[in-house]
């Protein structure tokens, strides 16, 4: 028998989630961000599922291939460009569309093959400091790529850097308003916090990336709020039980020491299946049914619960580590990260099912 690990994605979540997307944006056409594996949840799977959006948005040249040669007919966005001159060939070959945020992605496109046209996103950097070209540079780089002989379609693009918070958007929209008025090129702009924040972001594409596998893009707003579904949820069983007596400890270093009489639960999931090594004790769990808590240490391939409230709990018992009914947001807050993190570690080890 397997060890009884195991993630279930829900496919017809998916669906629902970029309905979501629909209702907040209806008319912008959207590309479905599956990066990172589609954040863990495979990165075919989770195109085949998301068939309705009208792109792809990703950054694995690898992938991008695979989506066109498996019969994705959809527009597919590498959204950091090309690394590589030797990477053009294969977009131009692929139908691909680079964006293009720094001189060097210009210089590979001036070298590109007589023949070769691409479908350029016009990375403008608006505030968020990582990727894009300056105030400055934008002008002269935008009259350069409209006169192109190897740009067939042109779209500009910026990523907001505080849309999930207080600091909101308007700054970076102004700023993008003040660049690029008068050029009358489509736009993509808004990620999911920006898609449910700010109706005047949607422009042209919208690039939904967490609320598409069910989590919330705000700290204090949950998910089941926002009516998004989860579409991984992570379980197992229990796999043994120990009773404490006070003072007793359990897992590496006693991080956590029984104040009383107490049954703890031993769960067939580790950091090595990509649970958050550094959860604290407390962090949530769902046993049998059952909300409770972990206590102490993770440890490589188990870690453990409260039993306490949970008298019925036995070996086999069925386990949610995050999920239906067990948000991976509530969790990752617990352990200090985000859920983005805890769907994107999912380990290989670990089998899938689809539902």
């Amino acid at each position: 028998m397997p060890r009884p690990i195991e993630a279930t994605i829900d496919l017809g979540a998916f669906r629902h989630n970029l309905s979501v997307v629909r209702r907040h944006a209806p008319r912008a056409a959207v590309f479905a961000v599956i990066k990172a594996d589609a954040y863990g949840h495979g990165v075919m799977r989770a195109a085949r599922a998301l068939a309705g959006a009208e792109g792809y948005a990703l950054l694995e040249l690898d992938a991008a291939v695979r989506l066109r040669e498996a019969g994705c007919a959809q527009r597919i966005a590498l959204l950091e460009g090309v690394f590589a001159p030797r990477d053009l060939a294969v977009a131009a070959e692929h139908r691909l569309a680079i964006a293009i945020h720094n001189p060097e992605q210009i210089r590979m496109l001036d070298a590109a093959p007589a023949g070769a046209r691409f479908d350029v996103l016009l990375k403008i950097n608006t505030g968020m400091n990582r990727l894009g070209f300056a105030a400055a540079e934008f002008a002269p780089v935008l009259g350069r790529l409209r006169t192109h002989p190897r740009v067939a379609q042109l779209t500009l693009m910026t990523h907001f850097a505080n849309a999930d918070d207080a600091r909101g958007v308007i700054w970076q929209l102004e700023s993008l308003e003040r660049l690029a008025a008068g050029s009358a090129l489509p736009r993509c702009l808004a990620n999911s916090a920006a898609i449910q924040r700010y109706p005047e972001t949607h422009a042209d594409w919208v690039r939904p990336g967490i609320m598409l596998y069910g989590c919330s893009p705000f700290a204090d707003v949950s998910a089941a709020t926002l009516g998004l579904q989860p579409v991984m949820t992570l379980t197992s069983e229990l796999i043994a039980v120990r009773e404490l007596q006070p003072g007793e400890r359990i897992g590496y270093g006693g991080a956590f020491e029984a104040a009383r009489p107490m049954r703890v639960g031993i769960v067939a999931c580790g950091y090595a299946d990509g649970y958050p090594r550094h959860a604290p004790t407390g962090t949530p769990i769902v046993v049998g049914g059952q909300r409770t808590r972990t206590l102490g240490r993770v440890s490589m391939d188990m870690l453990c619960a409260d039993l306490s409230a949970i008298p019925a709990a036995g070996v086999g018992t069925p386990v949610t580590l995050w999920g239906t009914g067990l948000s991976a947001d509530e969790v990752a807050a617990a352990a200090g990260t985000v859920s983005y993190e805890l769907l994107c570690a999912l380990a290989p080890r670990v089998p899938v099912t689809e539902v």
